[in-house]
């Protein structure tokens, strides 16, 4: 009898790390620093929410809905909702008045619009300078921001499906954070 190894064609890559964790002090009074309700928005979204900046940028005005305290996400043809806690829902609110005095007659989409982009005819979503400046003055990137929220979700649950859930990232991501959070759960496979 000849036997085959069944293991011969399994490939195991290396160990994946994260950035380590933003001291606390970086995200205490995070909302003080931006001066604009835009920018506060922006900042919820990604420091609570864990939203990549591409998704940031584009959120329509439509799918934010206050009564129920739900934002949808469009990624392709994937939506993921978000259930916004009060501080975002107000936020939210805030940021609807101020731009609804500011551009009584934009007809611009996205949720987040500038001086530049409320009142353009071909209505484009808010450019990348926009959240270059909410985040200079942070000394934290938004990056680093949204992987420190996911991170920390991780480190209290340990849970992959809660982040997929939560985040709507995928399972191979929520593994990465899991298994950064959790080094000692994580067992190694022999080489």
């Amino acid at each position: 009898m000849i036997f085959q190894n069944p293991t011969r064609g399994v490939v195991v890559g290396g160990v994946q790390t994260l950035p380590p964790a933003l001291p606390s002090d970086v995200l205490a009074g995070l909302l003080d620093h931006s001066n604009s309700t835009a920018g506060r928005l922006a900042l919820a979204l990604v420091a609570v929410h864990a939203l990549p900046g591409h998704d940031v940028r584009h959120l329509l005005t439509a799918d934010l809905d206050l009564a129920k305290g739900r934002l949808v996400v469009r990624r392709g043809l994937r939506r993921h909702t978000i259930h916004l806690e009060e501080f975002t829902q107000g936020i939210s609110m805030e940021w609807l008045s101020e731009r609804h005095r500011r551009w009584p007659g934009s007809t611009n989409p996205y949720l987040l619009v500038s001086q530049q982009s409320a009142m353009h005819a071909e209505h484009p979503p808010v450019t990348t300078t926009m959240f270059k400046k909410t985040f200079r003055e942070l000394n934290a990137s938004l990056s680093q921001l949204r992987q420190d929220r996911i991170l920390h979700e991780a480190r209290k649950s340990a849970d992959p499906l809660r982040l997929m859930r939560l985040f709507g990232i995928s399972d191979t991501t929520a593994m990465r954070y899991i298994s950064a959070a959790h080094p000692e759960k994580t067992s190694r496979l022999p080489r």
